[in-house]
């Protein structure tokens, strides 16, 4: 069919991608797609137009790379013996190739996108590292093994193409040595600025891609064949290959070097031996001071109390960041449930319920939030505790705490327990301050103290 298949192919595979597309995204398992879906959430967008800025950005220098580079070749190849029609066929197939080899990395790195997002949003910073390691080991190789090609066997690629004269055979092969010597370069390049994205730092993205494709390679394809002529257009590849790597290798360096010190080694806590009774546990109300009674009631029964601690040790068990487990009772705004089911989350969940088992075989405790009594729900011994209050003694509690003002406390109150009840829920699928589901439910009003006695009085009286 000649001209007309290629373009008829072209239609059919766009119908065919379309028609994947569309099956896909009416047979997913972890959301469903309605009309509601559809409506644009700025907050939202305004994120995916962040990260995707770098995309974009590469794209649009590839084009304004090639039109510069074609003028580029058209006028020094003029004056050279090559002409100005052979550089620009050539420079053609190159990039024809050139894109084969690019589009094997970005396969690598979106591929590894899910470990490291994944990895990433839980702070398992480890796991982040030995895959990226992994990801720039085969992206080195791949390039490396490139670059061989296109340095000792030019011509068996070229006369995939077409042969044609001795001056064309010259020139190609001059352009796969030269303008595609540090390939393993530029394929590092694109993979740490994919990289960048999938961790959300879209500004280091963006520095990544113009550094190499528009502030080196655009002004050097200008400048160099003033001195250098029609090879000066193929040198300015390399060299902005090396420019490139240099910032981007400060980048990586300067973002692990961030991220190590951001995640510290928590202290070294552990599970606490106890005498046998009671496990009581607390769920409360953001201002109701029920950590502070938590405690308080431990003391007096002179038994241990855990809350900070059981985050700590369910990041020991599961190798997840501390500050990460102690933030998956956050409700998400947008799609909590669907954000309750990722793997680290799912991970760390039950991580915690594990830590908090763990804790309850030890002996009688207190433990304040966490959906403890929901985890403990078939233990014997247990005592389920809620504890409330009303609105303003909430708000001035968090005013005391914080330093917030009055509307900010309100709603920060107004948010945590939402956020509290939300996480109760899908976790246990039963409603958070419902006093069915708790043996005694107080009003922190009385005081902390007069609160504690009553939760105490209340466990000897169990125990009798």
């Amino acid at each position: 069919m000649g001209i007309k298949g290629a373009a008829y192919a072209t239609i059919i595979g766009q119908i065919a991608s379309l028609v994947i597309s569309i099956i896909y995204f009416t047979r997913t398992k972890t959301f469903k797609l309605t009309k509601e879906s559809f409506k644009i959430n700025f907050g939202i967008f305004k994120n995916v137009i962040k990260l995707g800025v770098s995309t974009f950005i590469t794209q649009m220098s590839i084009v304004a790379i090639s039109l510069i580079c074609n003028i580029m070749l058209a006028k020094y190849g003029a004056l050279s013996k090559y002409g100005a029609d052979i550089p620009i066929a050539v420079i053609g197939i190159a990039m024809k190739v050139f894109s084969i080899v690019i589009n094997i990395i970005v396969g690598l790195i979106v591929g590894a996108q899910p470990i490291l997002g994944y990895n990433y949003g839980a702070k398992n910073i480890d796991r982040v590292k030995e895959t990226f390691k992994k990801v720039v080991i085969i992206a080195t190789i791949i390039g490396i093994v490139f670059t061989i090609i296109f340095e000792l066997w030019p011509s068996l690629i070229i006369s995939i193409f077409g042969t044609s004269k001795k001056l064309y055979m010259e020139f190609a092969i001059l352009t796969f040595r030269l303008f595609l010597m540090l390939v393993t370069f530029t394929c590092l390049i694109k993979l740490c600025s994919i990289f960048f994205q999938t961790v959300g730092e879209p500004l280091k993205a963006t520095i990544v891609s113009l550094t190499r494709d528009i502030v080196c390679f655009i002004p050097l394809v200008i400048i160099l064949p003033r001195f250098m002529g029609i090879k000066g257009v193929l040198l300015a590849a390399p060299i902005a290959d090396i420019l490139g790597i240099i910032v981007t290798i400060i980048l990586v360096v300067m973002f692990f070097h961030n991220l190590a010190k951001q995640t510290k080694t928590e202290e070294d806590i552990d599970y606490q031996n106890s005498k046998s009774g009671v496990i009581i546990t607390i769920a409360r109300e953001h201002g109701s001071q029920g950590k502070a009674i938590g405690e308080l009631v431990a003391k007096k029964l002179n038994i241990p109390y855990y809350y900070k601690e059981m985050v700590s040790l369910a990041a020991k068990e599961s190798g997840l960041n501390k500050e990460f487990v102690s933030n998956i009772n956050k409700s998400q705004d947008i799609l909590h449930e669907l954000y309750l089911t990722t793997a680290p989350v799912k991970y760390a969940i039950a991580a915690q319920e594990k830590a908090i088992n763990m804790i309850a075989s030890k002996g009688s405790c207190v433990l304040v939030g966490r959906a403890a009594d929901y985890v403990l729900r078939n233990n014997p011994d247990l005592i389920k505790v809620f504890i409330y209050a009303n609105l303003d003694y909430k708000i001035a509690n968090v005013m005391k705490m914080y330093g917030d003002t009055k509307e900010k406390a309100k709603k920060n109150v107004l948010k945590s327990d939402k956020n509290r009840a939300s996480y109760y829920e899908i976790i246990s699928g039963q409603k958070w301050n419902d006093p069915q589901n708790y043996d005694i439910c107080l009003d922190a009003s009385l005081g902390k103290e007069k609160t504690a006695e009553i939760i105490c009085e209340y466990v000897k009286k169990k125990l009798q």
